[in-house]
């Protein structure tokens, strides 16, 4: 019976690696586990504070993605101006893809700005 055992576990499906790995990940779930009983007494406070946080720093994220789309733009114009003058044929793309990502985040920050109801 304890030679079927010893069989078993050294196989490859139980391998020495394996079962460290095993042991490490049970370990670490037995802890968070720990560290969830303990912060579970004022759960419903901590999940407020953090509503209040993300909708104090959302206002200024939507800012940075207009300004980033601001930025956007103006590197794209360029581009678009200068692929105009050197006679390339695929301005129309370039523009096309440069214009795009910026309605892509003007709109984007509009939307998630809506959602969010900030």
């Amino acid at each position: 019976m304890k030679s079927d055992v010893v069989k078993f576990l050294r196989s490859r499906r139980f391998s020495r690696e394996n079962i460290v790995l095993t042991v490490l990940v049970m370990a670490l779930l037995m802890n968070c586990a720990d560290v969830f009983a303990q912060a579970g007494g004022n759960g419903n406070a901590g999940i407020t504070a953090a509503e209040t946080q993300v909708k104090g720093y959302f206002s200024t994220a939507v800012n940075l993605v207009y300004a980033i789309g601001a930025i956007v733009g103006l590197v794209g114009a360029v581009k678009v101006f200068n692929k105009w003058n050197s006679g390339d044929q695929d301005t129309g793309k370039v523009a096309s893809a440069w214009f795009g990502s910026c309605i892509f985040l003007v709109v984007v920050a509009t939307v998630l700005k809506g959602f969010f109801g900030v």
